[in-house]
């Protein structure tokens, strides 16, 4: 009937605060009251608690702003939490300053990137900094609701709207860090396998991996960064694998996380293309299926 929303506006009104409401189509509707209140000697106790256990000092994060006094608060508010943190004023520095790491063999955790950005802006500058890490964690900010569903084209983690207070700002963060936490655990034990070639051992983790071919009696490993050669056989490596991973010829194997498109004769992968034999067509739709309802299983 909407009583209840007239009742809470006018207790809002004596408390000499506000309530504003925000809704997005297929998504649902925000109400959001602001009013002062005193703080209890307890409840100082424990904000001063949570203050203290911060303790995201390993990570690195990028803002990604053209308005400088936004960049300057957000470093300063992700120092108190203990995280690295730097700033750009462009999409064309941040992917400047992402590559410069990238290069010296290190990389950003989080990037923080405006949405409406003068020259590239962030959808556009979301999608290049994609292309070389599909794990770093990515959140938009912007006064712009309308393109919250574009932000999960790249895989967002959150969408924070402008005005946003510093504890939202904190608590997105957050889960961020935890989020990050949780991957670097998982990556602890995973499986790699140990290669011999040029005289060299080469550790290979199973989640680099694009895809594998055979050629002249040698294996030949794509993997997200560069190509590795090795004599051996394809078959020991797809027993390895497991189930993320997939023979589609009998001189292909392919890493489903990598797969962008596919069709009878062929799966287009992130970095090459590899073969499939008819037969195996039929199977390799089934257990990509099976592949992505896992792993949405994963991140709901």
């Amino acid at each position: 009937t909407g009583l209840g929303l007239a009742i809470s506006k006018n207790i809002v009104d004596m408390m000499d605060g506000k309530i504003t409401v925000r809704s997005i189509k297929g998504i649902g509707t925000e109400f959001t009251v602001d009013v002062k209140l005193g703080i209890t000697e307890e409840e100082k106790l424990r904000h001063n608690q949570k203050k203290q256990d911060y303790n995201f000092s390993h990570l690195k994060t990028l803002v990604v702003d053209d308005d400088v006094a936004v960049c300057e608060s957000a470093v300063v508010t992700l120092h108190e939490m203990g995280i690295k943190a730097e700033w750009v004023d462009s999409g064309r520095k941040a992917i400047d300053r992402v590559k410069k790491l990238w290069d010296e063999g290190r990389y950003f955790d989080m990037i923080l990137i405006d949405w409406k950005m003068p020259g590239m802006d962030g959808m556009e500058t979301a999608k290049m900094l994609r292309q070389d890490n599909e794990d770093m964690i990515l959140i938009f900010v912007t006064a712009a609701e309308e393109y919250v569903f574009q932000a999960f084209d790249v895989g967002a983690f959150h969408y924070l709207v402008k005005p946003f207070s510093e504890e939202k700002f904190k608590e997105v963060v957050t889960k961020a860090v935890h989020n990050i936490k949780r991957s670097s655990r998982l990556e602890k034990d995973e499986k790699y396998i140990m290669v011999q070639t040029a005289g060299s051992h080469i550790k290979i983790f199973l989640r680099d991996i694009v895809y594998a071919e055979v050629y002249n009696r040698k294996v030949i490993i794509h993997t997200r960064s560069t190509d590795i050669e090795y004599y051996g056989k394809l078959q020991e490596l797809s027993d390895m694998a497991g189930t993320d991973f997939f023979r589609t010829h009998r001189a292909y194997l392919v890493h489903f996380k990598y797969v962008e498109k596919y069709d009878a004769t062929c799966v287009t992968m992130k970095n090459g293309t590899a073969l499939i034999a008819k037969k195996n067509y039929p199977e390799f739709v089934k257990q990509y299926l099976k592949y992505n309802q896992r792993k949405g299983n994963e991140v709901r």
